[in-house]
């Protein structure tokens, strides 16, 4: 009939879903919250229930980045950037301390922590900074400037003082640089510069705190000082675990805070080395998901997201795991949907939203 238009494929084609990335999320969750209500069961802590209710408040995050169009985002980059700063400023001001760092905002109902908002909110505007000089990508300029654009909230999130937050913010740095294309030879630089940098840091008194310092130490030598304590009891719990370990709920080896950064041993133990091989072998299978998200991406903006996810998950699950190994000192950087902890689960959630609404605008793939 004259006059009416005929919806084109494009718009009432719906949007495709991937289910592996999520079914994969929800696993890492699942198993995160049978390790809780494991360590519940050995010191009678309510870390279950608590995060229960925190993944139920981490649907609004998730909502909020799956059904919001990236771009939204891209628009309002520099509102989001200082609104970045402001958080890290402000928790050097009326942050709450604990066990000598001043990373946490109260709020009453929950302890919000604003290094982890930063890393997304680096991520998002990090990538609008990239796709705003599309054109000058092989300018060292470009390049220096990309580095002060995430040096500023690095460093205030270093001053509370939190080395493993501002590590991840430049990794989150190279990680969108490689996806967007800069030239190799800068990037290859820059790694040389900051390995430099944070050898002379380690060797310069006082420009970082003793306890990292004896961390670092009691990675080659004997730990006389127990600044190695955490990762002393890991080994144990692990190897108590064997091939097939104690089974589900019945472990008994407690170590400080193994709900937080250390609840790889919960499982890791009562599930032993094939339990602990098929959960690394999941988050493998979840980076692979992320990294299609990226390779599918139809526009530089989603692939520079999809990396920068990539980049900040993949290395807080490898850090991590590494220090309850003690293959890397311990900096403070959890388990991705494993570890208890309201902001952090709020992050990865929010996380999964965005790349979920990233791989609905890309094309089709096999698996």
């Amino acid at each position: 009939m004259a006059g009416i238009a005929r919806p084109s494929s494009r718009a009432v084609k719906p949007r495709q879903f991937d289910w592996p990335l999520f079914l994969t999320s929800l696993a890492l969750l699942a198993l995160g919250l049978l390790s809780l209500y494991s360590v519940g069961l050995r010191d009678h802590g309510p870390y279950f229930k608590k995060q229960i209710a925190m993944a139920v408040v981490g649907l609004a995050p998730f909502a909020l980045f799956y059904f919001v169009r990236p771009d939204f985002w891209k628009r309002i980059a520099t509102p989001l950037y200082l609104f970045n700063l402001l958080i890290l400023g402000a928790v050097l001001i009326v942050g709450v301390t604990n066990n000598g760092a001043q990373r946490w905002i109260d709020l009453k109902f929950v302890q919000f922590q604003p290094s982890e908002l930063a890393k997304l909110l680096t991520i998002l505007t990090l990538a609008s900074f990239f796709v705003a000089r599309a054109e000058k990508l092989n300018r060292l300029s470009t390049f220096a400037l990309s580095f002060l654009h995430v040096a500023v909230p690095a460093l205030l999130i270093a001053r509370q003082p939190h080395y493993g937050g501002a590590l991840v913010l430049i990794v989150v740095w190279l990680s969108i640089s490689i996806a967007t294309g800069v030239p190799v030879k800068f990037i290859v630089a820059a790694v040389a510069l900051l390995l430099v940098g944070v050898v002379v840091a380690v060797k310069t008194p006082g420009a970082i705190h003793d306890y990292h310092l004896k961390r670092i130490r009691a990675m080659r030598v004997e730990d006389k000082a127990g600044a190695s304590y955490q990762q002393d009891r890991a080994q144990v719990a692990l190897g108590a675990g064997g091939l097939f370990g104690t089974g589900l709920f019945h472990g008994k080896q407690s170590l400080p805070e193994q709900q937080n950064d250390f609840i790889f041993t919960v499982l890791g133990e009562e599930l032993g080395l094939v339990g602990s091989t098929v959960i690394i072998a999941a988050f493998g299978f979840f980076f692979y998901r992320l990294w299609l998200v990226m390779f599918h991406a139809k526009e530089p903006y989603y692939r520079m997201l999809a990396a920068g996810v990539l980049g900040l998950l993949a290395f807080h699950a490898a850090v991590n795991i590494a220090m309850v190994l003690q293959l890397f000192p311990v900096v403070g950087l959890w388990l991705p949907f494993m570890s208890a902890g309201g902001t952090a689960l709020w992050l990865c959630m929010a996380c999964m939203g965005l790349m979920l609404n990233g791989r609905g605008r890309a094309k089709q793939s096999l698996f």
